[in-house]
């Protein structure tokens, strides 16, 4: 008989996790014979072992500072977007000193989802957690919206947020919506008047009026893997098709990253992971271990751009197919975002949801799975209000119909090319291609140049194109020639 089998969580607030911690962690996979580590949407990580296996782990974590359940989900993970900061947003207040003094103050565990976005960033979605704080132009003060808890009501709070407040707010709010749960908890009617005057009873709080709306950046995915420049350093993101990272390889990231004084890992909510401030003589390094683990850092942006929810093997099996067909179809998906929902109130982030339908009526054959295509308004990523598109559609027919809802999209951005969309076409490749956003890819360590953003270190302004660049220009991370960049598409 199988050994059953038991998942650990371990929560890494706001998807920071030291190299001492990831140490503690390969070490306790290692004692319990684990092999790979799953990343979750969450910024979280899960190893799988047999529960008999558990008492290896647990003597190994319990005196880490790490915080773990067994079997268990009751205190969902901080999620922030610190990732993000140098890397994909604006130059602003919100620092990683801010994030960690706000992620420091926490001294409760959470049982609602706590969310701590910037608001100039797209890598990490606004709106999935119960209480989400988006910071305002205004500095050291948040926007802050409630999603109450079960459903996709969303109260946008009056007044911004002190950013000392944080934690004690959140901890006032969570109390208020779980003492009262015949008001707020899984009621499509809740009422996010009632919660604030409640929590204005209490006279804790001070709001700041807003002196403007909150204003939110149109949905883009940046490219978050392979190596990039940014100041004088080097980061590097890394994305794995199962979302496994093996054990090995995350204990030669951890060798690294002591040998050469990188003090923290962060993980993202596309179950990738991102190491920030590489040295550039250091990247050698890293090829290395790449290149020892077999680990592919060239995946196509419609890989990337993928919502699964955790630990589920369907739901990869799905996206792993629709990818593949993607590819072969050669369909541009730029500027969208796609989740599969194999489970009813998974609170994944998607411009196009793929939901599979439960209670299907079973015949003396097998049933064969159907499912639910939707999409958001305006393809707003953001959005948890959804607009049916087609029902009770066949796997094997998904691909069609998500093409089609592709082409909508942009007809209605006004970027539509009539030859570009046409899935049974060969020929449309070509045309296709040429509306991808290019970038240059230096082929020897994988730097990309993106007009967009222009090259800090060698002082090229955003916005200059890549054949404006002097022939004296040189790749910012091995400093190889400007000839050893090759046009690529995201």
């Amino acid at each position: 008989m199988a050994s059953k089998k038991s998942t650990v969580k371990i929560n890494l607030p706001g998807g920071i996790l030291s190299a001492g911690e990831l140490k503690t962690i390969v070490k306790a996979a290692e004692a319990a014979g684990v092999k790979e580590v799953q990343m979750s949407v969450r910024q979280q990580l899960y190893l799988t072992l047999p529960h008999s296996r558990i008492p290896d782990i647990v003597a190994e974590l319990d005196n880490s500072g790490l915080f773990y359940e067994i079997d268990f989900d009751d205190y969902p993970n901080i999620v922030s977007s610190y990732v993000t900061d140098e890397l994909f947003n604006q130059p602003d207040w919100l620092t990683e000193g801010v994030y960690a003094d706000v992620l420091d103050s926490f001294d409760y565990k959470p049982q609602l989802k706590i969310n701590l976005v910037d608001s100039t960033q797209t890598l990490v979605p606004f709106f999935t957690g119960n209480i989400n704080f988006i910071s305002s132009t205004t500095p050291h003060y948040w926007h802050l919206f409630i999603r109450f808890p079960k459903v996709s009501v969303n109260y946008q709070w009056e007044g911004l947020v002190y950013t000392d407040d944080i934690s004690k707010l959140a901890k006032t709010i969570e109390l208020s919506i779980l003492d009262n749960k015949e008001l707020f908890y899984e009621k499509a009617n809740a009422n996010g008047e009632l919660l604030q005057s409640m929590v204005a009873d209490k006279k804790e709080f001070a709001f700041r009026k807003a002196n403007e709306e909150l204003y939110l950046p149109e949905f883009a995915l940046p490219y978050y893997e392979g190596f990039n420049g940014y100041g004088k350093k080097i980061w590097l993101g890394i994305y794995r098709r199962d979302e496994l990272f093996s054990v090995e390889f995350l204990k030669d990231v951890c060798a690294i990253c002591l040998k050469t004084k990188v003090g923290r890992i962060y993980t993202t909510p596309w179950k990738s992971i991102i190491i920030k401030g590489i040295e550039r003589e250091d990247q050698k390094y890293w090829s290395y271990i790449l290149g020892k683990h077999q680990i592919n850092v060239r995946h196509a942006s419609n890989e990337l751009n993928w919502q699964v929810e955790d630990l589920s093997a369907e739901g990869l099996t799905i996206k792993k197919y629709l990818s593949r067909r993607f590819d072969s179809i050669d369909l541009k998906t730029y500027g969208l975002c796609f989740a599969i929902k194999t489970q009813p109130r998974t609170g994944l982030f998607g411009s196009i949801v793929i939901k599979k339908l439960h209670n299907v009526r079973k015949t003396k054959t097998k049933t064969s799975d159907r499912f639910d295509i939707l999409y958001t308004p305006n393809f707003n990523a953001n959005s948890k209000n959804y607009i049916g598109y087609k029902s009770r559609v066949l796997l094997t027919d998904l691909d069609e119909y998500l093409a089609e809802l592709c082409r909508q999209y942009y007809e209605e951005k006004g970027l539509f090319n009539e030859s570009a969309y046409d899935f049974k076409l060969e020929e449309s490749k070509t045309e296709e291609s040429e509306e991808l956003r290019k970038v240059y890819q230096c082929e020897n360590c994988l730097t990309v140049y993106d007009e967009v953003y222009g090259d800090e270190l060698n002082n090229v302004a955003p916005g200059t194109a890549f054949d404006k660049l002097a022939d004296s220009y040189c790749c910012p991370t091995c400093e190889s020639s400007k000839t050893a960049f090759m046009l690529t598409f995201i």
